[in-house]
């Protein structure tokens, strides 16, 4: 407990939920049946504990409070794209899309209010930085999707990932456990802006799941002008991570790569992001750019993108075009909640 306000029970382990029960004066089974309510069956509220008899679920009420992450907004584009905004307890919103493929779907989920790190491409970024998101807010992004349908989930919403590492790698923890929703990690994918210190955290850490690294420019000249945190961490910094990475845990990662219309679509800058990616196996994601308002930035053209993937493939790189979707709905991440980000108090 803090204060005068309830703790929300999803922040508590299930070691921390058996002390509970004993100082209660109740089983400590009971820990397990909670538990299982909470990861497994993705309960919302302490009556759906049905297998609980009431007077213990009155005690719950009374001890605890659910900070859920509850779907309010709905938007859905006409190529079958959702993309849904998540009310948060504190009257705050996040966002998350839904991209179907045939009879699969890949989930896209955020990890935190805003952004501290002020990317000038992004819309989230303009939003600034509000607060992290907790494990269960997280969860409960997936938790509307059937976990047999999801062939990916990525965390490439709102919020730098490795900013809020230990609430992501314990929502992940809880997404893959059997105990919880039992999906794969290997269909999982953390993208991050790349912060040298956390890449080797996730490293040594043995994370299961696949690594993405938004890099979107590929000399520090234009990679300082659009992503200010390389100003502190400049590409021999992350390149030495990523070797670091690969070294360790063997794994090739996805470089992420946004083509911004005659800023860093050129043959010589697709040079320069092989040069970069010659130091570590990886595959490249060749993104579409959703314009957002007041970026400045607008999509490359398609010879321009055509001769840039030509090149890639010519050094014998591997090359996915990602076309945008979602373009008749708030398409970039962090537009949705922007809009909505405060409705509520």
């Amino acid at each position: 407990m803090s204060g005068n306000l309830p703790t929300d029970i999803r922040t508590l382990s299930e070691l921390e939920l058996e002390q509970f029960f004993l100082l209660q004066g109740e089983k400590k089974f009971r820990a397990n049946q909670v538990y299982e309510w909470l990861w497994k069956k993705s309960c919302r509220s302490f009556d759906e504990m049905t297998s609980l008899p009431k007077v213990v679920r009155q005690l719950l009420q009374a001890q605890f409070t659910f900070h859920t992450a509850h779907p309010e907004i709905r938007q859905k584009s006409a190529d079958g794209t959702v993309k849904t905004g998540f009310r948060l307890h504190d009257g705050l919103m996040v966002e998350g899309v839904l991209i179907p493929s045939g009879d699969r779907e890949t989930v896209c989920i955020s990890s935190q209010v805003g952004c501290a790190l002020g990317c000038s491409f992004c819309a989230t970024g303009q939003l600034g930085f509000t607060r992290n998101l907790t494990v269960g807010e997280i969860v409960d992004q997936v938790i509307p999707h059937p976990a047999s349908r999801i062939s990916n989930l990525v965390f490439m919403g709102m919020g730098e990932p490795f900013l809020n590492y230990e609430n992501v790698t314990g929502a992940i923890e809880k997404i893959t456990s059997a105990d919880g929703l039992a999906m794969s990690p290997q269909r999982i994918t953390v993208s991050s802006v790349g912060i040298p210190r956390m890449i080797k955290k996730m490293a040594d850490d043995d994370g299961k799941y696949h690594f993405a690294l938004s890099l979107h420019a590929a000399t520090d000249a234009k990679r300082n002008k659009i992503i200010p945190l390389n100003l502190k961490y400049p590409l021999s910094d992350l390149t030495d991570a990523l070797k670091y990475y690969h070294k360790k845990t063997g794994n090739r990662f996805t470089v992420e790569y946004i083509l911004f219309h005659n800023f860093n679509d050129s043959v010589t800058d697709a040079k320069d992001l092989a040069m970069f990616c010659r130091n570590f196996p990886v595959k490249i994601n060749i993104i579409e750019y959703n314009p957002v308002g007041g970026s400045g930035f607008s999509k490359s053209e398609p010879d321009k993108t055509r001769a840039f993937v030509d090149f890639l493939e010519g050094r014998n790189m591997i090359v996915n075009v990602r076309q945008s979707r979602g373009k008749d709905i708030d398409a970039a991440c962090g537009q949705l909640a922007g809009k909505n980000l405060k409705l509520k108090t």
